[in-house]
């Protein structure tokens, strides 16, 4: 799985909207470039979430991007989404990684040294490190202010798993983030509440793909 090759992972939230709905801002998203798309909306019922799912899962086929479920292995399965990312209290990543089988992608919340052993011996395809900076979406269960880019880079010495980051990312800090050694950029608001989410997700898209190539040639 080429998870190295994402730039820009979106997760839906409409509270975070801005009064948007979820299904129009990953339309526009899906259509300006962006990588991958985990469906959270942690507020609707897993019924409302499942018909939600349904609909973002045929425009990410459509546009051949990864379709991603937060914390529910039952509603991965039954979207048949690309995978399912886990937290630290959801199903355990070994009991996951049996019953969506060996191609489906999972991802793991992850910044301590155990936790990251832990998803390595268990399988996963990817670590959801953060949040990096302060963040309104994200329950801190680190420093006050977020994990920062010296922990970024200190995990990206000690594992192999793609990195992908999250929390208070926007586009004044993405290129230190993936300079720091983050695969990644994962966001919620910084795309759901911009007024042209096309332009910007296009924007944020070229500040991650600018960083990496400056990173390839030693800039």
């Amino acid at each position: 799985m080429k998870i190295k090759a994402w730039d820009l992972y979106l997760i839906t939230e409409q509270s975070l909207s801005a009064g948007r709905k979820s299904l129009e801002i990953v339309k526009e998203a899906a259509a300006a470039g962006v990588d991958v798309i985990q469906l959270r909306d942690k507020n609707l019922s897993l019924r409302a979430k499942f018909k939600l799912g349904q609909k973002i899962k045929e425009i990410c086929l459509k546009q051949k991007i990864k379709f991603i479920v937060n914390d529910r292995v039952d509603l991965a399965l039954a979207l048949d989404a690309d995978g399912v990312h886990l937290g630290q209290s959801d199903l355990p990543l070994k009991a996951a990684r049996k019953v969506l089988g060996k191609d489906k992608i999972i991802g793991i919340s992850a910044w301590k040294p155990a936790e990251i052993k832990e998803a390595e011996a268990g399988g996963a395809d990817y670590l959801g490190v953060g949040a990096v900076f302060s963040t309104k979406s994200k329950k801190l269960n680190s420093a006050k202010n977020g994990i920062g880019l010296a922990k970024i880079n200190e995990i990206r010495k000690t594992t192999k798993l793609p990195l992908v980051a999250i929390g208070g990312l926007n586009k004044e800090n993405a290129a230190e983030v993936i300079k720091s050694g983050a695969d990644c950029i994962s966001v919620i608001s910084a795309l759901t509440k911009a007024k042209k989410v096309k332009a910007e997700t296009k924007e944020f898209k070229n500040i991650i793909q600018t960083a990496k190539k400056r990173l390839r040639e030693g800039i």
